[in-house]
């Protein structure tokens, strides 16, 4: 791959095509998105969603910005945890604002629900965040970051809008901890999640690329570099059903 090029799964294509084509992958699959993580993950992305939010421990009157959170599910649970966290302590309750920001239109519309007061929507390349400096105590990005053009410009962007202290957690798929276990799921990968994305939404080449995206996307040691070198400090990761996905968290200080 040229400094000029980027991975667009298995291919190397400009910046500007990945961008395009990312786009139309993620528009192609919005009104099933949901439902395509439950079916590819067995519902248990939902479980390593909840072991984030826990890590995080959401307080009543934070700020979250959830990036690539076009369906809500991160910026929701956040909230819920933040009242919880009120109740717990018996305080009077303070707004907590979650804000979902999404380079996809289709992505953030398809998203919304009837119950959403307080959480805003802004569509929003991830390395371009239209946000001031200092303004979140928590940052988020769930399954994204890979599909990001420049990934390390958007780090640098979690870092400038995050407040001294606040908080950065990056759940995405990863690299198995057993090479004889990263075969077996590299099977099931190439052969079944097409064919069910095919099945569900009718579009087997988007869930192709996903699936390479994942095999192209750094080891857990290397991405972690990657997040100090932006600014985080005590990054540290934690893998999760051996791999298949990790958890990366730092501290803006």
């Amino acid at each position: 791959m040229t400094d000029d090029k980027v991975s667009f799964g298995f291919e190397d294509v400009s910046r500007e095509e990945k961008s395009q084509r990312v786009k139309g992958v993620f528009a192609s699959v919005a009104s099933r998105y949901d439902l395509m993580n439950d079916l590819m993950s067995a519902g248990v992305h939902r479980v390593w969603k909840a072991n984030m939010i826990a890590k995080l421990s959401p307080q009543p009157g934070e700020t979250l910005i959830d990036v690539a959170g076009g369906t809500g599910d991160i910026a929701r649970a956040f909230m819920a945890r933040a009242k919880e966290a009120g109740k717990r302590r018996g305080s009077e309750e303070k707004p907590t604002l979650a804000i979902v920001s999404d380079i996809n239109e289709k992505m953030l519309v398809a998203g919304i629900r009837s119950s959403d007061e307080g959480m805003p929507r802004v569509a929003a390349d991830a390395a371009k965040l239209p946000f001031p400096d200092r303004c979140a105590d928590a940052l988020t990005i769930s399954f994204g970051i890979r599909n990001v053009v420049e990934i390390d410009q958007a780090l640098r962007e979690f870092r400038r809008v995050l407040k001294p202290g606040g908080r950065f957690a990056c759940l995405e798929f990863s690299h198995m901890t057993v090479g004889l276990l990263q075969e077996l799921y590299d099977q099931y990968s190439f052969k079944a999640i097409p064919a069910i994305g095919e099945f569900v939404t009718g579009d087997r080449a988007s869930y192709k690329y996903l699936v390479e995206s994942i095999r192209r996307f750094p080891k857990q040691d290397d991405f972690a570099d990657r997040i100090r070198a932006a600014g985080f400090n005590h990054v540290s990761y934690v893998n999760y059903s051996g791999g298949i996905a990790a958890l990366h968290t730092g501290w803006a200080v």
